[in-house]
């Protein structure tokens, strides 16, 4: 897996329903990654959380205000985004602007999701790669009673059947690596390890660096 030409790092974004276990998965993939050789940096969506909460309260009864402040805090995190990109071989991602698109965008009418989409592909630098983690909403809810935290106002049941339905229609789009995240972590992050092909820079999938055999 090869960064854009003139740029070291890539980006990949993790995407999913809340309760889907995007934060364990992070942890993991960039464990991994440092374990490999790669210069690893990882990054959160929203990157400023008071921002984020105004976006999720928002989000609740005016998804269209709601996707432009997550799209605010997006646009003031590229400038670090694009030095991590500089500094580091691999920046992992928790969300990206497809959150956006997935939570605040289908509850927008078709022509408003066109709009919104075209402001999120000048707003953000676009990961490079994105693994869907795919988790029934029912499944998601369960995981987030035995967390025995308070709700956020966007983790209910038909929000986050709606959500799930706009990842899979994205993912298919985009062609995504999509994962069922019903699985056991370590299962998750060793397919996820197969289709990434993370190598440090300068050497050959094989694991020899170039010119030597």
């Amino acid at each position: 897996m090869n960064p854009p030409r003139g740029r070291r790092g890539v980006l990949v974004a993790i995407e999913g329903i809340d309760g889907s276990g995007k934060s364990t998965f992070v942890r993991g993939l960039a464990a991994a990654a440092r374990r490999r050789g790669l210069a690893t940096r990882v990054r959160r969506e929203p990157a400023d959380r008071r921002l984020g909460a105004i976006a999720q309260s928002a989000s609740v009864g005016d998804p269209w205000t709601g996707a432009i402040y997550f799209t605010v805090d997006r646009f003031l995190a590229r400038p670090a985004v694009a030095r991590d990109l500089d500094r580091y071989d691999l920046v992992v991602q928790d969300r990206s602007y497809f959150s956006t698109l997935a939570y605040q965008g289908s509850a927008l009418p078709p022509a408003d999701r066109r709009r919104l989409e075209a402001i999120e592909a000048t707003s953000a630098i676009a990961p490079d790669r994105v693994v869907l983690l795919d988790l029934p909403a029912s499944a998601a809810l369960a995981r987030l009673g035995r967390r025995g935290s308070v709700r956020e106002p966007l983790e209910r049941r038909r929000t986050l059947e709606r959500v799930a339905r706009s990842y899979r229609t994205l993912a298919r789009r985009h062609r995504w690596i999509v994962l069922d995240a019903r699985a056991s972590p370590r299962e998750l992050l060793e397919r996820a390890l197969a289709r990434l092909a993370l190598r440090p820079r300068g050497r050959l999938p094989g694991g020899a660096p170039r010119g030597r055999r």
